[in-house]
């Protein structure tokens, strides 16, 4: 089972560039940043990230989710 990530990046990405990171789903904070969300292992969390890098956006934070955390 892959590990969860959650992936925060500034600003709001729109909903159809979801397509651009996979399983990830696309979400949005109460500040208006975009959340990424969802399981990866290794090498597609690394891809996620340098797709985040090739389109320049702000990497705000990444966090591994606990397998018994809430949605």
């Amino acid at each position: 089972m892959a590990t969860v990530y959650e992936i925060r990046v500034q600003g709001r990405l729109d909903k159809a560039r979801q397509v651009w990171f996979g399983s990830m789903t696309l979400s949005y904070d109460a500040l208006g940043n975009t959340v990424l969300r969802g399981p990866a292992d290794q090498a597609a969390l690394h891809g996620v990230l340098e797709r985040v890098r090739d389109l320049g956006l702000t990497l705000l934070s990444v966090r591994r989710i606990p397998p018994d955390a809430p949605e």
